[in-house]
């Protein structure tokens, strides 16, 4: 495979023959990172792309890599109605019918992911004297 071909590959979820729900062997790419809509009007199949193809299938994929033990404890999804799909990430989905807490919630609270950020910027920050700019050590 030639290098231009690779580095398409990995710049991309590829899809191949989706048929779940109410797609029809659908086919597509998808670019990594970067921004993406789905829109369409009702029942054109936006919700079967999105949850129950593309996230079913990262979480899917996911939950495989933890051991027989732990995955025991974890909900399974169904392997989506796909020929192929290549280039999945690992994913988060927020559902469309959740509510929103307050007014200040945002992706990371929903997701539960803020608190694990402020634990891992708390342990790996190097914090510094405001006064004399030395870094400040820890006592234990």
């Amino acid at each position: 495979m030639s290098d231009a071909r690779s580095t398409a590959h990995n710049d991309a979820i590829r899809i191949r023959g989706a048929r779940q729900n109410n797609l029809r062997n659908l086919s597509l790419d998808l670019p990594l990172n970067r921004l993406m809509v789905v829109t369409g009007v009702s029942g054109s199949g936006k919700s079967s792309l999105v949850f129950d193809t593309l996230y079913a299938e990262g979480q899917r994929r996911y939950v495989e890599t933890f051991s027989p033990y732990a995955r025991q404890f974890l909900d399974r999804m169904d392997k989506p109605q796909v020929d192929r799909i290549d280039g999945v990430p690992p994913a988060i989905a927020i559902d469309q019918t959740s509510q929103v807490r307050t007014s200040r919630s945002t992706v990371g609270t929903m997701t539960e992911l803020a608190d694990h950020f402020k634990l891992l910027y708390a342990r790996s920050a190097r914090l510094h004297c405001r006064r004399c700019d030395v870094p400040v050590r820890r006592d234990s």
